[in-house]
Formats: C-alpha cells, sequence, structure tokens
C-alpha cells in the first residue's frame, strides 16, 4: 500500500484501485480476475502492523531481500534527516483541552457504565458537553469557562472515584485526569485555580515533553522547529543509501515523539542499521544529529563516520553581539590555557566535568582572576566542550 499512500489516496481509493488497476495488482502479486477487499481491511492491517515490532520484522524482510540482490550494500554512504507528523487530533486551546476531555470522558463512561452518569449529568451538562467543543479565538466569559469545566472535571472524576471504588477507568478518564493536573493547581484555600507560566507568578506548566495535547491521543506533543514550523504529534527519522551509482534505500525508520532531540535517535539507528548488517562508512546528518558524544560513540562502537555541521553558538552574547562570546577566545589544548581578546592568559584550567545532558561533551572551565579582569565590564568564565574547537567547530588533534 506504499503506492497508496504516495498517491495520496484514501482507503477507498486504494481499494477500489487494487480492484480496477493492473499495476496495483501486478504490485501486489494478484490474479487480474482477483475481486479485491474491502476498504475497511486497511485499518485493521495497519493496526496489527503497529502491534510489538512487525513493522521492523518487515523492513528486516524487505532489506534482506534487497540486500540478496546486491541493491543495498553495508558501508557504503548513507544519510538521515527528519520530519514532522501530525497527531490524527484537532488542534486545541488550553480551555478546549479541558472542555474536550470532559467530554471524552463523559462518551466513555456513557458507552460502558452509563448508569454511573444518573445522579450526575443533567441538562446545563449537556448543553456544554453534548458535542465537540469549538470556541472563538476570544472566547467570552473565559475565567467563567475555566472554572467551570475544571469544577466539572473534579466532580466527575470524584463521583466515578466513589462510584468505582478507585478501580482503574478507561484511557479517557486517565486523560482527563492528567489534563486536570496540568492546567489546574489549587491555592492554600484548597480553590481551584488555572495554571500559568512560572515568568508570570504562576506555579508553572508542564515541558511539552510532558505536556498533553489531546485526550484522544496522550502520546502526542508539542514541537516547535525555529521560528516557523510548529506541529502536534511525533517526529519521523529517515534513513536512506544515497550511494552514487545505486538506488536510494530506505534502511531504517524511526518515529520518536516531537520533542526528543535528533541527537538522541543517532545510537538506535545505528543499532538497527548493525543488527541488519547495513553499518555505513558515511553518515551523513544535519546539524541537529551532531552531537559531540554520539558522534565518537558511532566511530568507537561501529566505525561509522558521522558527517555533517556542528551546531551553532547558542550563548546569549553570540546571539545578542554583546560583550565576550566563546569563540572570541583564543584556546590552547595542549597548554591547558585561553587567551582572551585582550590578551589575559586564563590562570586556572579545571575539568572534563561530565554533564547532566546525553548530547553534551564533558564540560572544561578556564578562569580568570578578579585583577585580570579589572579592564572588563565584569569577571568572567569560558566553559568549552573538549573536543570541539570554537573557531571553526571542528574535533583539534589532540585534547585534554
Amino acid at each position: 500500500m506504499c503506492a497508496a499512500v504516495l498517491l495520496g489516496l484514501s482507503d477507498r481509493q486504494a481499494a477500489e484501485a487494487v480492484r480496477c488497476r493492473i499495476d496495483f495488482k501486478y504490485a501486489m502479486a494478484m490474479e487480474l480476475e482477483d475481486p479485491g477487499f474491502h476498504h475497511s481491511v486497511l485499518a485493521d492491517f495497519r493496526d496489527r502492523l503497529a502491534e510489538g515490532d512487525r513493522a521492523d520484522r518487515l523492513l528486516d524482510l524487505v532489506l534482506a531481500r534487497l540486500k540478496e540482490a546486491g541493491l543495498v550494500r553495508e558501508r557504503t554512504t548513507q544519510r538521515t534527516d527528519s520530519t514532522h507528523v501530525l497527531a490524527a487530533v484537532r488542534d486545541l486551546t488550553r480551555l478546549e483541552l479541558v472542555t474536550e476531555a470532559v467530554r471524552a470522558a463523559l462518551e466513555e463512561v456513557a458507552g460502558v457504565s452509563p448508569h454511573l452518569l444518573d445522579e450526575l449529568v443533567d441538562e446545563e451538562w449537556g448543553l456544554r458537553y453534548g458535542r465537540p467543543v469549538r470556541l472563538a479565538r476570544n472566547p467570552t466569559k473565559p475565567t467563567t469557562r475555566i472554572l467551570t469545566a475544571g469544577n466539572d472535571a473534579v466532580r466527575l472524576l470524584e463521583h466515578l472515584y466513589r462510584r468505582e471504588t478507585g478501580r482503574t477507568s478507561g484511557p479517557r478518564v486517565q486523560a482527563l485526569r492528567q489534563i486536570m493536573v496540568q492546567n489546574y493547581h489549587r491555592d492554600q484555600a484548597g480553590r481551584l485555580r488555572w495554571r500559568t507560566a512560572e515568568k508570570e507568578g504562576g506555579p508553572g506548566l508542564p515541558p511539552s515533553s510532558r505536556a498533553v495535547v489531546s485526550p484522544y491521543d496522550t502520546s502526542a506533543r508539542y514541537a516547535r522547529h525555529g521560528h516557523i514550523i510548529s506541529w502536534k504529534g511525533f517526529a519521523a527519522h529517515l534513513t536512506e543509501t544515497c550511494a552514487p551509482g545505486g538506488p536510494n534505500v530506505i534502511t531504517d525508520v524511526a518515529t520518536t515523539a516531537a520533542t526528543t532531540h535528533d541527537s538522541q535517535v543517532l545510537p538506535g539507528i545505528h543499532t538497527r542499521l548493525a543488527r541488519r548488517g547495513l553499518l555505513p562508512a558515511e553518515h551523513l546528518v544535519d546539524a541537529g544529529y551532531t552531537s559531540l558524544p554520539h558522534l565518537a560513540q558511532a566511530t568507537r562502537e561501529h566505525q561509522v563516520t558521522v558527517s555533517g555541521p556542528l551546531r551553532s553558538n547558542p550563548t546569549r552574547q553570540h546571539r545578542q553581539n554583546e560583550g565576550f562570546a566563546r569563540d572570541d577566545f583564543h584556546i590552547d589544548y595542549d597548554r591547558q590555557q585561553v587567551m582572551c581578546p585582550q590578551g589575559q592568559v586564563s590562570a586556572g584550567w579545571h575539568g572534563p566535568y561530565t554533564t547532566s545532558s546525553p548530547t553534551a561533551a564533558p564540560l572544561i572551565v578556564a578562569r580568570f582572576t578578579k585583577s585580570q579582569c579589572l579592564a572588563l565590564p565584569s569577571p568572567h568564565s569560558v566553559h568549552l566542550h573538549r573536543g570541539q574547537c570554537p573557531n571553526c567547530g571542528l574535533s583539534p588533534e589532540r585534547t585534554p
């Protein structure tokens, strides 16, 4: 069904193409008289394929056949890039999210145990949650709506807890619990309050890696790439061969949360390629994948040369072009010294220290004394990543 995806066909159109088009029958090794199948079979097929590691096993089988035919080989050149995958959910504001979560939980309970709602749901609840929520960009009485939806959710959850005697509820009710914790809090008087960002004086919101964006898919996450692309869903990392004189063949597909950094995916890609016997000699990537620890790991464990630009300097001084940034200092790894732009040589060299981030290299701290910095606006220290030249971004031959 890859052809149907490439052609942008719906399930009904794909099933019709299988019945009527010779090229589809040929691709699926079907007889010309084969009547095809009902379009609903495709949804069931996708669900079964998504279970466990069936998709990876199918890709392993395809690549094994292509390898036997000589269409794909080990130790050639491959490349990896990522793209965003939209979750099959509607884009909701926080208020819409809470309101829709209450509605989804009510529908779930009504479909399984409708008697549990007899004492709770009245005509007003029917008006508020009887249909999918859709609010204007600036809804009327937003504060009232926020407190009403929150109090209704609390009543529903407490009611279900009493009636169910603490038994585990369905996924929609569990999603409502998560959404309530992430969007509301109790003040010192025990009153329900709307969460706001810490910079606004509030208790803070959950990070994007944990924030639920839909009651219908609690694994989808919100992510932003640069200042242009933002989406709610997942990220797909595609690896393919790109050696001259041969076909481009996809050798690995990895789907992650949208908030997972690209560099964290690289070790897993190499592990799967090693299992398939298709490790590249050179792996081409963009700046998102070039984490120094993972580049060194690829060389050490798999003898793979990862080629790609290193990420730009992220410091505040570099962005605002104010003061001295890391690139303004001359670093001598052999002598373990750093020279500042005014010619002062560092008085101390400490490290390397390990960091908590899996994508960050060990940290080296070069310090200058207060007397050396009297001519500068304020005392300063420079944090360096071992093995990364501050001028060209490449790894020097000798590091401390």
